[in-house]
């Protein structure tokens, strides 16, 4: 039965490589396509603003928020069929 513990410090480094590899494989995608990456980040930005708004819109806050989801949704789509 191999140590578990002695096995650690090699799950960490893989989970540190694999988070390496996808934050330069997002960092490529970046460089390639820094408009879609600026609006993707203002949305981002704008929903967190809506989140942190009163309550008291009759509703519009939380349509506002599912219209800025359904941009998210579209703007990474959009760097996914770019980045092919």
């Amino acid at each position: 039965m191999p140590n578990r513990i002695a096995a650690r410090p090699r799950l960490v480094l893989g989970a540190v490589a694999a988070a390496a590899l996808a934050a330069g494989f997002a960092g490529g995608l970046m460089a390639a396509q820094p408009r879609m990456q600026t609006a993707l980040r203002a949305l981002e930005h704008a929903k967190g603003q809506l989140e942190q708004a009163e309550h008291d819109k009759a509703g519009y806050r939380e349509q506002a928020i599912g219209f800025v989801d359904q941009a998210i949704g579209a703007v990474q789509k959009g760097i996914a069929a770019g980045a092919k």
